[in-house]
């Protein structure tokens, strides 16, 4: 069980951008404008509740999640897709599978640069999805630590913001380098773990509408690395885009922290120069591509 508690949010929030100001980023001004909103937040009693939150796992989450799960709700595609593209770039087609395929993102864009796609997921909701979105590709249910694929069998792997819901990198990534053929490319993306850190972790609500997150690791990119050289890859490339700087909204932040679902981003307005001093530059994604070396 979780306990999540808005002041929990807020102040940690408050308490990263003095951590930068006290290195230097901000000045005096900005201490004791954070200082004085510290205490307006402890006084305010529309933050004085928090929500107990259960650990969902992935099946059950990705149940909930699948009706609304392409439209617009993973804003985290906004910045994985373009490192993506230029990876795939370098990458001739050819069989691709697309681990824990999700509803067939990247078995559709596998498919439009001339790959022929094997999906496989452990939830039948997406699957139901992927299938009905890429009929031209072959899809499965399997495990990423037993994928339904024979030894040496595809030339790319892509797999895109899963493996935060693994424990240990390591079996996984074994797996990929197992149906890899030699010469074969692995290409990852992650939520990175700063920004698990900061709350981007998936808000779901079970049949009776009890709240829940997804089971979330913040693998670090040494985590990644170890568990690639490990399983025998190389280490091609390593990208970490960062968030934009957010605008800061015009007239008085918004006094209403909204329902426990969009939380944290319906807080983070509370706050706007502390959220902005707090996020900036703070990678959102985490892409790795690796190489099966050549027989």
């Amino acid at each position: 069980m979780i306990h999540q508690h808005p002041l929990a949010y807020l102040l940690g929030i408050e308490g990263i951008a003095l951590l930068r100001a006290f290195n230097g980023e901000h000045d005096r001004a900005f201490v004791e404008a954070r200082l004085d909103e510290i205490r307006r937040l402890l006084d305010d009693p529309s933050l004085a509740h928090g929500v107990d939150v259960e650990r969902v796992e992935v099946v059950d989450g990705y149940r909930s999640w699948a009706p609304t799960y392409d439209e617009g709700a993973n804003a985290a595609f906004d910045f994985e897709a373009p490192v993506l593209a230029e990876i795939l770039d370098t990458i001739p087609p050819g069989v691709a599978l697309d681990a824990a395929c999700g509803t067939g993102r990247h078995a559709s864009l596998l498919a439009r640069r001339g790959h022929r796609p094997i999906g496989v997921d452990a939830s039948p909701d997406m699957l139901a999805r992927a299938r009905a979105r890429v009929p031209e590709a072959r899809f499965a249910r399997g495990d990423l630590h037993r994928l339904p694929v024979r030894d040496a069998s595809v030339d790319l792997v892509v797999s895109g913001l899963a493996l935060t819901h693994v424990p240990d990198l390591g079996p996984v990534l074994a797996e990929f380098a197992r149906v890899l053929r030699p010469g074969g490319d692995l290409v990852i993306s992650d939520v990175h773990p700063d920004h698990v850190a900061r709350g981007s972790v998936p808000p779901v609500r079970d049949a009776e509408g009890r709240p829940g997150r997804l089971v979330a690791h913040g693998h670090t990119v040494g985590d990644h690395v170890r568990a690639a050289l490990g399983a025998g890859l190389e280490v091609v490339r390593c990208e970490e885009p960062a968030l934009p700087a957010a605008p800061r909204p015009d007239g008085p932040p918004p006094t209403d922290p909204g329902p426990w679902d969009v939380w944290p981003w319906s807080l983070a307005p509370l706050v706007p120069d502390a959220s902005a001093a707090a996020a900036a530059g703070v990678p959102a994604i985490l892409l790795l591509h690796h190489r099966r070396p050549a027989a």
